[in-house]
């Protein structure tokens, strides 16, 4: 069984307040197929770099405000 990544994203939100812009033509935009983007918003699959910069890009906002990844106290001692 595939683990869900702990990547989590604001996708659905953001298209949501852009237009209501449809997982159909956010796909077609950054160059995935619809199923691909599905998996992406549901937290099934994280994206490449690459395609994390072209989703921010079409939404117009940086990175983190599409992507989050859950920040450990443990880390930063």
């Amino acid at each position: 069984m595939v683990r869900p990544t702990q990547v989590t994203n604001s996708i659905r939100d953001l298209r949501a307040t852009h237009g209501d812009l449809t997982q159909a033509e956010l796909a077609r935009r950054i160059g995935v197929t619809r199923q691909t983007l599905i998996a992406i918003e549901k937290g099934r699959y994280s994206p490449s770099l690459e395609l994390a910069f072209q989703i921010s890009r079409v939404f117009g906002v940086p990175l983190d405000d599409v992507f989050q990844y859950p920040f450990d106290s443990e880390e930063s001692s």
